[in-house]
This record gives structure tokens, sequence and C-alpha cells, in this order.
């Protein structure tokens, strides 16, 4: 069993963060995303991993390499942003008649993992949208397989969308796929689309069946980082104690973060050698590093090594930054 996680993707959506650090690797609940989805991994028994990467990918291999020496990482550059079914072929060397789970990595769901590699049968995780247009969408047979699936339907008949979780028993009939599309130059949206080498693997014969993915938190755009950021902290809150500060639960405080004289919470992240004093700090995700003062925030984002100072009320500031106001907190 091995895993593939595409990781290439440049998070133009989540800039200014995404300037100086892979969308993979901000911060989410204590930790970055990436080390969400490998710690699951690691957790049900997955130790062969690939990790498709591209802009800042020396930073993703590095941390990798530095977080996870216990497994297993091939590591294949998709050089070229030409589509998910693209990056897949591009590490094809890396997995041999192998089953399968790809992941996207900038994504956290909610989904029981270890059940879904013991399936019989291929299998694509689902979740029904509200907007079906974005995404791949599926339609059944009478038995219940997957009869048909269609990328980004300008007409969708179905909302029922693959929202970024895959398990491949034959790993050499999707190569076979993805060969295929890749030679004919078959693209849609002007990508190499992984779902048109799924379609061409059920159309010749393999059976995919769909498993519910009740859970999916997209972590591409600030908002919907917050939102995944209050989903992990209801599941991981604990009681933290600290002398002279108030901590409103669900939280995360890395045990490496100082906090002095502030109320955290509720739904604040505060990373690794993050600094918090005198501050009141809510719904926001304090990163690696800061340093945040005379400061109340709400629905903000700070970034690795920011200073932050003074008076806000929602701040988006990426990293290394130096923001600082002069009036006195009250």
């Amino acid at each position: 069993m091995r895993a593939v996680i595409p990781v290439a993707g440049i998070g133009s959506r989540m800039r200014p963060h995404t300037f100086t650090t892979p969308k993979v690797l901000l911060n989410v609940a204590g930790k970055p995303i990436l080390a969400h989805i490998l710690d699951e991994l690691s957790r049900i028994g997955i130790n062969d991993i690939t990790i498709i990467t591209g802009v800042m990918g020396e930073r993703i291999v590095d941390f990798v390499r530095k977080k996870y020496p216990s497994l297993n990482f091939d590591i294949v550059s998709q050089d070229e942003a030409l589509g998910l079914g693209h990056a897949i072929w591009t590490a094809r060397d890396t997995y041999h008649s192998e089953e399968l789970v790809i992941i996207l990595g900038d994504t956290i769901f909610d989904v029981d993992l270890k059940s879904v590699i013991n399936l019989s049968e291929s299998s694509l995780g689902v979740k029904a949208v509200d907007d079906p247009r974005r995404f791949g969408v599926v339609f059944f047979n009478e038995d219940g397989t997957i009869k048909k699936l269609i990328e980004k339907p300008i007409e969708p008949e179905s909302n029922l969308a693959i929202v970024g979780i895959y398990f491949i028993k034959d790993s050499d009939k999707l190569v076979s796929a993805l060969n295929e599309i890749i030679n004919k130059n078959v693209k849609t949206k002007n990508e190499f689309q992984l779902t048109d080498a799924l379609q061409l693997m059920i159309e010749r014969g393999e059976r995919f069946t769909t498993f519910p993915v009740e859970g999916w938190y997209d972590c591409g755009k600030p908002e919907t980082l917050l939102e995944t950021n209050r989903f992990l902290l209801e599941k991981i809150a604990k009681d933290i104690i600290i002398d002279g500060s108030v901590i409103i639960q669900p939280s995360f405080i890395s045990d490496n973060a100082i906090i002095e004289h502030s109320i955290i919470g509720p739904y604040a992240s505060i990373a690794d050698d993050a600094i918090v004093r005198d501050s009141i700090i809510k719904n926001s995700i304090i990163s690696f590093g800061a340093n945040v003062s005379n400061t109340m925030l709400d629905e903000s984002i700070v970034g690795n090594e920011a200073v932050v100072g003074g008076v806000f009320q929602k701040l988006n500031v990426g990293d290394s930054s130096s923001i600082n106001y002069s009036r006195n907190f009250e």
C-alpha cells in the first residue's frame, strides 16, 4: 500500500502567506496541513509515501524528511502545472502494481481511512455539494457502482462530487489510463484530469464504488483555513492552564509557546515558539515564531515569525512581517 500526495499547488488564494510558505505547510490547529495527513497515514500503517511537489518544493522535502524520519518518501517534482492527472502520471515510477490511496495535500478530511484501504474494490470519496461545477461528479449503475464521471460539468445532473480521496486497487491500470490521456493530449479545462483517466478505467471494465466523506475541509482561502482550524480544535481540545492567563477551549497552545497576561480562545491556535503577551486572541491562527503583543484579534491569521503589536480586530499578515499600532492597548 502506498499513499500519493500531490502538493504542487501555488495557493494563490492564500497570499500573502504562500508567497513564502507552501500552502500545505500553513499552520492549522498547531501544525502544518500536511502534517495532519501524514500523522493519519502513519497511524494506520501506511509508511510508503510519494510526495509530488512544485513551487518551493524544497521546503516541503526538508519538512517531511526532518519531521517524519520513520516514513519512506519518494519525492517527485511536477515542473509544469498541467493538472492533477499529470501530477499522478509524473509520479508513476514510484508505484508498481501497488494499491494506492491518493490524497490531495491541501485538504483535511474527516473519514475512516483505515476502512477505505480495506475495501475490496477501487473507490472514490464523495460528498453532496451545492455547486458541483467546480468538481468531478459521479453517476451510478443500478448496483451502486460508478457508471460515469464528469469533470467540472457546465450543467451538472448530479451534485455528488469527488472530494479528493481516491483508493485504487490496481495502479497498473491507472498508469495505463494516464498514459493514454497524456499521449493523446486529452484535456478538460486545459488540464490533464485524473477524473478522465478514472473514467477510462471504468470504460475498460474496472469497478469503482464510493464512500462518504462527511467532513471535508478546504484550506485554500483564509476563511476556510479558519473554519478547518475550528473543526480540528473541536477534536483535540484539552484543558490548558497557564498562570496569569485565561485559556478558553477549544484552543491549541504549543508547549513551546510563551503566553503572558492574555486571554486565548475560543478557537485559537498558537504554534511552536510563538509569543503572545497582553493580548486577546480568539478564532485565529498564530503561526510558528510569531510575536503578538498588546493586541486583540478575531478571525485573523498571523504568519511565521511575524510581529504584531497594537489594537486590531481582524488581520491577515504574512511571514516575517512587522505591523505595529501606536495606540495603547486597553
